[in-house]
């Protein structure tokens, strides 16, 4: 079982340290336990219903009012909240509650009810990538299990793969061909997997090689392919050595292709677009580069 600190439910749940004694002291909505030393400590039941406070709070519910409600009513009202409320602040909240819960049913809910308002594109870019922001904070700063974080990563991969799955194949030989992929040792497998979707949707043709793929298995992928572009993502990689030896090497062994390159290394180096070279700075721009070709 965890144990969290008044600073790691702040960091959760939104909801100042402060605001969280006041709570305890005035409702005894939650009541922590104490160390042998007499430090404060919390465990999974106090985060989870604080977590389902914090959201109701945050939709007009009074704290007096949800503080007489058991928790049978306080689950009963966030489901309502959380199918009906499209606000950023109320899907991140739902979501969190159902990574701390690990509940696949809870998550699945949110997640389908989003595709069906806001189509699965922008479900990714307003509910998914920014939920995926703030569990990287919480991961940095210790507040989260890797085994939640684990279980939230598999099942967006899942829904995303069912996106692709659900587009239709490119068959024209009008449409460009993408081979994209992650060079050796990069693991940002969900990010490259949406590049797919993306590339998918908009009816070009797709070539995914996956994760830790060498310069050689490139070599042979594009004798086969031919493809019109590569795209790959520099993140984890390069972080003590100079990324552009690796692109000029791209740039030379694949001359008869664009390179998209895009990823936190890329862009922190400062590598620039030059000869069949093209940087993409961020998601945005990735996507605005698409739209263009189409």
């Amino acid at each position: 079982m965890a144990i969290y600190s008044i600073r790691d439910l702040e960091k959760l749940c939104g909801i100042k340290a402060h605001t969280i004694r006041i709570w305890e002291q005035r409702y005894g909505i939650i009541k922590p336990e104490r160390t042998d030393t007499n430090i404060r400590y919390y465990q999974d039941g106090d985060l989870k219903k604080l977590l389902n406070i914090a959201l109701l709070n945050r939709n007009g519910i009074k704290i007096s009012k949800i503080a007489k409600m058991d928790d049978s009513e306080i689950a009963e009202k966030v489901a309502a909240i959380s199918e009906v409320n499209f606000t950023h602040s109320t899907q991140l909240d739902a979501l969190t509650i159902s990574m701390i819960e690990m509940d696949e049913y809870k998550f699945d809910r949110i997640i389908s009810t989003n595709i069906q308002q806001l189509g699965f594109e922008q479900t990714m870019l307003q509910v998914i990538y920014p939920f995926l922001d703030k569990l990287g904070v919480l991961w940095l700063t210790g507040s989260i299990n890797p085994v939640q974080e684990s279980f939230m990563s598999c099942l967006i991969r899942q829904k995303i793969i069912t996106a692709i799955d659900n587009e239709p194949f490119a068959l024209g030989n009008e449409n460009k061909k993408f081979l994209i992929y992650l060079p050796e040792k990069e693991s940002q497998e969900l990010s490259l997997m949406f590049m797919h979707y993306l590339l998918k949707a908009r009816k070009h043709k797709v070539y995914y090689l996956g994760l830790n793929i060498s310069i050689n298995d490139l070599v042979d992928a594009c004798n086969i392919h031919k493809p019109d572009y590569i795209f790959t993502m520099i993140t984890e990689t390069y972080a003590k050595s100079p990324v552009q030896k690796y692109v000029d090497k791209l740039s030379t062994m694949f001359s008869d292709c664009k390179v998209l390159l895009s990823g936190y290394q890329v862009a922190a180096q400062n590598v620039p677009s030059s000869g069949n070279v093209q940087v993409l700075k961020s998601l945005d721009e990735t996507i605005d580069f698409l739209d263009l070709l189409n």
